[in-house]
């Protein structure tokens, strides 16, 4: 893989490059997202008008959300930075047959190319893997619409995150490659408020999501110390 320049770590892409021809194996090195992405996916629904939108899902690895996002109506652009995911996300679409337009680009440069042009933008895991993720939220937001919706999903710095999705993911129960995370690079709630009304955005709403690895059972909860989601407006 040649090395991608901008706001990404190059160490970072080629982890995930790795685990690519698995993506898609609910009981492979993605299976966690697996389990969290139907909850996600209905969260979203409750608070976004899926039919007919125009969807940007920025981060979109191998096409989970993306995919379950299009089976609702929404038309979705799936951007990512590793080739391996995207060329994962484009073969699934033959077994899948739903259209989403995936596109090797990254999220600075799509919004220069089309600003303003998503009803909702999805983030799901990736403010915590990029070098600055205040430049990512200013670019999500260029590319929503007035009036449009950012959904948001990160981890915050906390112990409990880390003894959650490090400690315990990682090393007690294998879910994920160790190193997948960086305790350094959570996002505390305080600071991506800051990183969205820099942005031009409002935050309307925060939730937790829980997660029980040995029954693989995720829900929505109010605390919000571990993994989050957060929901910001851009004014009309």
């Amino acid at each position: 893989m040649s090395e991608v320049q901008g706001n990404v770590d190059p160490a970072e892409l080629r982890r995930f490059a790795a685990h690519a021809s698995r993506w898609w194996d609910a009981d492979g090195e993605a299976r966690t997202l697996h389990d969290l992405n139907p909850v996600r996916v209905r969260w979203i629904a409750d608070h976004v008008s899926l039919q007919g939108a125009r969807l940007l899902d920025a981060g979109c690895g191998g096409g989970l959300l993306s995919e379950a996002l299009a089976h609702r109506g929404a038309h979705v652009t799936g951007i990512d930075l590793t080739p391996e995911l995207i060329e994962v996300a484009r073969l699934h679409l033959h077994e899948s047959g739903v259209r989403v337009d995936y596109r090797l680009q990254s999220a600075e440069d799509l919004a220069r190319a089309e600003p303003g042009a998503f009803d909702a933008v999805c983030c799901m895991e990736l403010l915590e893997h990029v070098p600055d993720p205040a430049a990512l939220v200013q670019a999500l937001a260029t590319a929503l619409k007035p009036g449009g919706t950012l959904i948001l999903s990160t981890l915050n710095r906390t112990p409990w995150a880390f003894a959650g999705a490090i400690l315990g993911a990682e090393y007690v129960f294998r879910l994920l490659p160790r190193g997948t995370h960086h305790y350094a690079g959570f996002v505390r709630p305080s600071e991506l408020a800051a990183m969205l009304r820099a942005a031009g955005l409002d935050l309307v709403e925060l939730a937790g999501l829980a997660y029980e690895p040995l029954t693989r059972r995720a829900w929505i909860v109010d605390r919000v110390d571990v993994n989050y989601l957060a929901l910001a407006r851009k004014p009309g």
